[in-house]
């Protein structure tokens, strides 16, 4: 009896999964468009602009020429930001028969002020070299910070380190940009270069490569 049992159960769940993901699929967009500058009449691209679907914790960035495009879900919403720009948010209609929808998003530059800073030096050079020779800088700091500054501290912590979400993000954009600066052309290489083979020429006639194997 369990077994016939657990047969109809396994047979039920085969024909409910594909019209669950039938109803999952038809909840999904894919969200494309531009990004565009709207603060003047000419409208041009923002580029690297942060799109995040709002309590989700996902996102994308919009390429250089203001292009982006991501999965989103139907009544999601999409906030725009960028350095220098208003937040913009926008959501995506309930309504849509289609699984695709394009967007021209406009944003408008914002200028911030920050708070006035002031600096305040030492009263005079004296006193800061009173302040400076007063200065606790016993042997044991001395050593102290010979250790954390050596070479193999600062490899060892570059090496162990991970990268946060900037540096990561940062990495990605100049992959970007380095393969958008040599867009639709070949990317210069060393051998034809006529200041490389110079360079070679002088340090084989000063004997560099000679001295380099004489003295192995």
């Amino acid at each position: 009896m369990m077994r016939k049992l657990t047969i109809l159960l396994g047979f039920l769940t085969l024909c409910a999964l594909p019209q669950l993901t039938a109803q999952v699929d038809s909840n999904l967009v894919q969200f494309s468009g531009m990004v565009l500058d709207g603060t003047t009449q000419e409208l041009v691209p923002v580029p690297y602009v942060n799109i995040l679907v709002k309590e989700k914790g996902r996102g994308s960035y919009s390429d250089f020429n203001g292009f982006f495009s991501i999965v989103v879900e139907k009544g999601d919403v999409i906030v725009f930001s960028a350095v220098g720009y208003r937040t913009v948010e926008y959501t995506i209609p309930d309504s849509l028969s289609d699984n695709r929808y394009s967007l021209v998003q406009l944003m408008t530059q914002d200028a911030v002020n920050l708070p006035e800073t002031v600096v305040f030096p030492w009263p005079s050079r004296d006193h800061f070299k009173l302040e400076f020779l007063a200065m606790d800088v016993t042997p044991e700091l001395q050593e102290r910070a010979s250790r954390n500054l050596a070479n193999e501290t600062l490899e060892r912590m570059r090496s162990e380190v991970a990268s946060d979400g900037f540096e990561n993000s940062s990495y990605y954009l100049r992959q970007q940009s380095r393969e958008y600066y040599y867009i639709g052309q070949r990317p210069p290489m060393n051998i034809f270069s006529p200041v490389a083979w110079k360079q070679f020429f002088d340090a084989w006639k000063r004997g560099d490569y000679k001295r380099k194997r004489d003295n192995r």
